[in-house]
């Protein structure tokens, strides 16, 4: 184990370890109050005594990774570590209700154990990305005092956020995590998971959504059903929780990453933070869901985080307790909060493809067809464990079903930092539809690459027509710090879908769970003086604030 934790020391650029003589309690029993037990493992340096405690809650084992991760690295660098497994998995009692309330109570029936120990120190921290964040989240609406620091990467306390991305579902994003969980306790359960992708992306296509579950499972999970359900916000009422950061004692740090599909939700997170007082640590950087790079970083700033929020000698925030990275000029900003200040510079759209700051004359609008059986694809952007976040996007907007809106070259650099919009004017022969937006930047040599995207569904009085029967379709994409090089041009995409990242509409209106007939919709995007259709743009100046 030495060898192994000297690799995953240098692998991730850690600080030195105090020691590695590490002791390994296995398989503690935790009582849970409705009677159920939570197996947990404990690692602590050999004869030290009460060191500083970080808990970390995880439904995908406590062993391996996550054992290493969460337990033995901090444990050799000066605390004692508790890594738990969630409800329903690797030997814990109960089932598995992801994101249910049982990970509150379960969390304070945890921490209700620690302190009987007699090796607590009278306070704790935790630890922990995605799922491993929720939970944290769960437990800081409980609001206990002796909870001192928390420590959240690429995670949200707002679940539904992500399942529901913009009214849609996280088709491809869902159906591959139910596939792991389902199958994570097997023999050889990491090499079945790689091999396991084609099939998958093969089932999204498949129709209903609602049998997917058992498709790729070979079981239905309830919690597949509720999360398909559109209108099923008493289940989300018991699966979310977002009074923690309204609620929250400890000192929190977050990590995000541009292309992480959290981050919306995240930075929500964050305001709540601001707004009810806290001064949170906010770092994002050039990162998916959970590429090579990340957790090696989740890992540095979760240990140099708690060190200091756990020790005696604690000097607090940082002067500047935001950092970006700002991809297009690859480097570090440093601000005191986010977002920063900027313009709001719309970009309206044009005739023949066009984008610029000026307002459009008179014009028809344009037209293209959105056919759910053969879906416009997605293509890269928020991708989740696989994939590449940034591509060329000039294959995808060939399609017929893309609309492109291209500027003239920029006569000087441009900073994007905050969070873009459209405001599109629309309409459409049906009532149940999808508009996506992607804005991408165009290098003279014509590649079109990807920058941010969002999307919104729409249906019948959702949003109200205009009395002449238009829509104003108003979003926000994915939020973004990026600098548009001079002699680049904006482009703006408009189509109804990105699957399988976002289930396809069918068009009819039935429930997505059971949907099987597919209706085309025909799409009219308007861009004239009494319809102008826009993005918008929050353009900063703030190069010189480099970290």
């Amino acid at each position: 184990m030495t060898l192994v934790s000297t690799f995953f020391e240098r692998a991730m650029a850690l600080p030195p370890a105090h020691t590695r003589d590490v002791l390994v309690q296995r398989d503690l029993r935790v009582p849970m109050a409705d009677g159920a037990t939570l197996l947990a493992d404990r690692y602590v340096a050999r004869g030290a005594d009460k060191p500083p405690l970080v808990l970390a809650r995880s439904p995908y084992g406590r062993r391996g990774v996550w054992g290493m991760m969460a337990g033995r690295l901090f444990a050799e660098r000066g605390f004692q570590a508790v890594v738990q497994s969630c409800r329903g998995t690797f030997g814990s009692g109960g089932d598995l209700d992801p994101f249910g309330r049982a990970e509150q109570d379960d969390a304070v029936a945890t921490v209700e154990w620690l302190r009987k120990q007699p090796w607590y120190p009278g306070s704790f921290g935790t630890f922990g990305p995605s799922y491993l964040g929720i939970v944290q989240w769960a437990l800081a609406a409980s609001a206990l005092p002796d909870h001192a620091a928390m420590a959240v990467q690429v995670t949200a306390s707002d679940p539904r956020s992500m399942v529901r991305a913009g009214g849609s579902f996280a088709l491809e994003t869902m159906l591959g995590w139910i596939d792991e969980v389902a199958g994570q306790e097997r023999r050889g359960a990491k090499v079945r998971q790689r091999l396991r992708e084609r099939k998958l992306r093969a089932l999204a296509i498949r129709l209903p959504v609602g049998q997917l579950d058992r498709l790729a499972t070979g079981a239905t999970r309830p919690y597949w059903q509720h999360w398909l359900d559109d209108d099923d916000t008493g289940y989300w009422g018991q699966h979310s929780f977002t009074a923690g950061p309204g609620k929250v004692t400890a000192a929190v740090s977050m990590l995000g990453g541009w292309y992480d599909f959290f981050l919306p939700a995240q930075l929500r997170d964050y305001a709540a933070l601001r707004a009810a007082g806290h001064e949170p640590r906010l770092t994002i950087g050039p990162w998916r869901h959970a590429d090579k790079n990340a957790p090696g970083i989740w890992l540095r700033e979760g240990l140099e985080f708690l060190t200091a929020r756990l020790s005696a000698d604690d000097t607090g925030p940082p002067a500047s307790p935001v950092r970006l990275f700002v991809t297009g000029a690859d480097h570090w900003l440093e601000l005191p909060s986010w977002p920063p200040s900027s313009t709001a510079q719309r970009w309206y759209l044009h005739p023949a493809g066009g984008l610029r700051t000026t307002e459009p004359g008179e014009c028809p609008p344009d037209q293209y067809t959105y056919d759910p059986a053969d879906p416009t694809p997605n293509l890269a952007g928020p991708v989740g464990l696989n994939g590449i976040a940034r591509v060329d996007n000039r294959i995808l907007e060939a399609r017929p079903d893309v609309l492109t809106y291209t500027s003239p070259a920029l006569p000087h650099d441009l900073e994007v930092i905050g969070v873009p919009e459209v405001d599109l004017r629309v309409s459409s022969d049906r009532e149940h539809t999808d508009f996506f937006a992607r804005l991408c930047e165009v290098s003279p040599a014509g590649v079109s690459v990807n920058i941010c995207d969002g999307l919104l569904r729409l249906a019948p009085g959702r949003p109200t027509p205009a009395a002449d029967g238009t829509l104003r379709v108003a979003f926000e994409l994915w939020p973004v710090a990026h600098r548009f090089g001079a002699g680049n041009r904006l482009r703006l995409q408009v189509s109804s879908g990105a699957h399988p990242r976002y289930a396809r509409n069918a068009g009819t209106g039935e429930p997505l769970a059971t949907a099987r007939t597919l209706a085309s919709a025909h799409q009219r995007v308007f861009h004239d003086p009494a319809r102008p259709s826009a993005l918008v743009l929050p353009a900063a100046q703030l190069s010189a604030r480099t970290a």
